[in-house]
Parts: C-alpha cells; sequence; structure tokens
C-alpha cells in the first residue's frame, strides 16, 4: 500500500525531538511531524503531547520527489474529525486526538462603560498633560517660545 498525498494514516512514533516527533508509516516509510503541525494550540513541549511508541493517525501533507522526507501533520486530523462533529457526523471519542476545552466567553455588561469611559476621560486628559510638558522642556532646552495651550 503506497502512502498518498493528502491521505490520512495510522503509524507509531518511534522518536520525539525538541522540533517533532518522527513516526513509522505503513510499508517502512517514516515522517516527520513537525512542532508546528501538532496541535492548535501552542506546543512548548512537544513531550506534553505525544509519547514514544504512541499511535496516532496523521495527514500526509508533503513527499519529497525522492520519497526520502515526509512532511506529516496532527492537528489537521484533528481539526477534520472536529469538523465532523460539528457537521454531525459519527465520530468515535478515540479518534480524536486532542480534548480541547470550551474557551470561556467575555460579557460585558453596559453598566460598567460609565465607570470605563470615566478612566479613559482620566487617561487622554493625564495624557494630553503629559505631552504638554514633556513638549514645553524640549522648548526650553533648544531656547524656543512655546504657546501655552488653553
Amino acid at each position: 500500500m503506497a502512502i498518498k498525498l493528502g491521505e490520512v494514516v495510522e503509524g507509531t512514533i518511534t522518536k520525539i525531538t525538541n522540533y517533532g516527533a518522527f513516526v513509522d508509516l505503513p510499508d517502512g516509510k517514516r515522517g516527520l511531524v513537525h512542532i508546528s503541525e501538532v496541535s492548535q494550540d501552542f506546543v512548548k513541549d512537544i513531550n506534553d503531547f505525544l509519547k514514544e511508541r504512541q499511535k496516532i493517525k496523521v495527514k500526509i501533507l508533503a513527499i519529497s520527489p525522492d520519497n526520502r522526507k515526509i512532511d506529516l501533520s496532527l492537528k489537521q486530523v484533528s481539526s477534520e474529525s472536529d469538523a465532523k462533529i460539528n457537521t454531525g457526523a459519527k465520530v468515535d471519542n478515540n479518534d480524536r486526538k486532542f480534548k480541547h476545552e470550551p474557551k470561556t466567553i467575555r460579557r460585558y455588561n453596559h453598566a460598567g462603560n460609565s465607570a470605563f469611559e470615566e478612566m479613559l476621560s482620566r487617561f487622554m486628559k493625564t495624557s494630553e498633560e503629559k505631552l504638554t510638558d514633556l513638549k514645553n522642556n524640549i522648548e526650553s532646552k533648544r531656547g524656543g517660545t512655546v504657546k501655552k495651550q488653553y
């Protein structure tokens, strides 16, 4: 069975480095899941997501002309299974590699707007005063005259 571009295959992680994970694929081929293709989230340490000898499903992103380099993606497989869930297709929970926690949605209170506007007004006033002082200081060092702003 030859692997094809865009295909999702199952492989076994053989080695983990700080830049990615090497995966043994069917037919004795070996590919690399770059650290940027492990998860939708920021991956500081790949060992937090993957372990050696772990079986994973990966998508074939690129195959070099001489078949020596195969680029793989884990996050594209997980995003495809998320898409199946969103469209109502049946997906086994074992197919999902990462469990994403729902993000909290911040709701703003309209009653708090007056407090915010007051803070903003104070900030703007203070900023204007500081800029005027800075301009006066610079002009006095140059020996020029400064018009007073009211």
